[in-house]
């Protein structure tokens, strides 16, 4: 897709400290995270597991669903991750491989 967009969750740990996040380049954004570069939120906490993404066409459709997936329950959040990750592995080798 040429114009893609990603909305992504990242952890400390399976079921822990859950940081969303919208990207239009996922690996180097999560590679960031990765090695603390940007402070804030993720580098404080240890934010270095990507556990989901999913992939938008529009950036104002990824911005909206990254504002209501923050709305969401806790535990919504966890059983969406759970759907398509149950045991929480970091999804980063696999999207840069």
């Amino acid at each position: 897709m040429e114009n893609a967009y990603y909305v992504y969750i990242m952890t400390n740990r399976p079921k822990g400290t859950l940081y969303i996040g919208v990207t239009n380049h996922l690996i180097r954004r999560v590679y960031e995270h990765r090695i603390g570069v940007v402070p804030g939120f993720t580098a404080k906490y240890r934010l270095k597991r990507l556990v989901y993404f999913e992939q938008c066409g529009e950036i104002m459709v990824a911005i909206e669903r990254e504002k209501r997936l923050k709305r969401w329950r806790r535990a919504w959040k966890v059983a969406l991750i759970e759907v398509s990750n149950p045991t929480w592995r970091d999804l980063f080798e696999e999207i840069a491989a």
